[in-house]
């Protein structure tokens, strides 16, 4: 296996960090995250058709690029560096992933080219009132009636489920968890925006009163694909996490270099300095782990991709909160400002952290995928 990134793969980072510096600004961040829909559809369509984004490691065969995991992991760690608020984590490393690795070739043909173009926001309801990620978790009801299948019951805390046009929606059934597509616009649905500590990341709780749905692949069969979509959001999430504490890092270097305390670059203080040393060997070793874990979906492992995803999200997110608070600190007081944008990676972080289960959560997955 080779560990190194291509030249191609280097091009797309240039690529992708310019187009982000371009349109994910500051301003623009907090331009969208005081907007309920929390996106730029405008954006969105030129993510799609100007680099291909949401098709990346979708199968040429369904609209998208064919590339693989390693490619969307770069991705996804430029958008955290950037803090770009969109839809992109929820219909990619969600949504995309549970069509691609459901059993329904139709469902394929008929929904992921929609989201390769750009013309379809989807998002994946999982999470109900407790907020589990397991099986168990999972209590919304659907019941089939003359051949017509109809959900009822709950989901909250869904990324961007209150702007998705496509849901996917994990319900219980009298053979088990199943998996289910609803359209934005079907009857019974009832969609509303929850208050968030990171406006960058927008969540919805979602209300089913018998709302029509279409059964994607055999009922019953559905927890493995979830299970599977979880693992690869959660490398995919831990590389994201990584470009959010690199940002934060260099944010606290410039500032360290500039900020002049006794005469004095505070940078020179050996407080400071091993303060961010510290924050740099956190990171890189985050970045092994998140690396390691987008290696493993392109070999396709099953067992080395359960183990890298529980280490990415025990690792990477703590990094990321960690880094992001060392940052405020050693901004000092401007750091605990609105004005200054050291607290939108901060509650980005805090966010993430908590977003596909907490570290303690995935440090189980851990010990029990190593039969600790």
């Amino acid at each position: 296996m080779d560990l190194t990134f291509s030249e191609e793969q280097d091009e797309l980072r240039r690529v992708v960090r310019s187009f982000l510096a371009r349109h994910s600004s500051e301003a623009d961040v907090r331009r969208l995250a005081a907007d309920t829909k929390g996106y730029d559809p405008a954006l969105w369509r030129r993510m799609a058709t100007e680099l291909g984004l949401q098709g990346l490691a979708v199968p040429e065969e369904y609209g998208g690029s064919g590339f693989g995991y390693v490619d969307l992991g770069i991705v996804f760690e430029e958008t955290g560096r950037a803090l770009l608020c969109g839809p992109y984590f929820a219909t990619v490393a969600l949504a995309a992933e549970a069509l691609l690795r459901c059993s329904d070739e139709q469902a394929r043909h008929d929904l992921l080219p929609g989201i390769a173009s750009g013309g379809t926001v989807a998002a994946l309801a999982l999470t109900e009132d407790h907020g589990r990620w397991d099986e168990k978790g999972i209590r919304l009801t659907a019941h089939e009636t003359g051949g017509a299948w109809h959900l009822t019951g709950t989901k909250t805390y869904v990324p961007d489920g209150h702007l998705a046009d496509l849901l996917l929606v994990a319900a219980r059934t009298p053979a088990g968890i199943s998996l289910f597509a609803v359209d934005a616009g079907a009857p019974g649905l009832a969609r509303a925006p929850l208050p968030t500590l990171d406006q960058t990341r927008k969540q919805a709780r979602l209300e089913f009163t018998d709302t029509p749905a279409r059964l994607l692949g055999t009922e019953g069969t559905a927890w493995p694909v979830l299970e599977r979509t979880l693992a690869t959001a959660s490398i995919l999430l831990g590389a994201e996490q990584v470009g959010g504490a690199a940002a934060a890092l260099d944010a606290a270097v410039d500032y360290a270099r500039i900020r002049v305390q006794y005469g004095r670059p505070i940078g020179s203080f050996q407080g400071i300095k091993h303060k961010c040393a510290d924050m740099l060997v956190e990171i890189e070793s985050a970045r092994s782990a998140a690396y390691a874990g987008l290696w493993a979906l392109d070999a396709g492992d099953e067992s080395d991709i359960a183990v890298a995803a529980a280490l990415a999200q025990t690792f990477c997110a703590e990094t990321f909160t960690r880094v992001a608070g060392d940052t405020i600190q050693v901004h000092g007081g401007i750091g605990f400002t609105w004005e200054h944008h050291a607290h939108l990676y901060f509650k980005r972080a805090k966010s993430s952290e908590a977003l596909l289960g907490p570290p303690s959560y995935h440090r189980e997955l851990l010990a029990a995928r190593l039969g600790i």
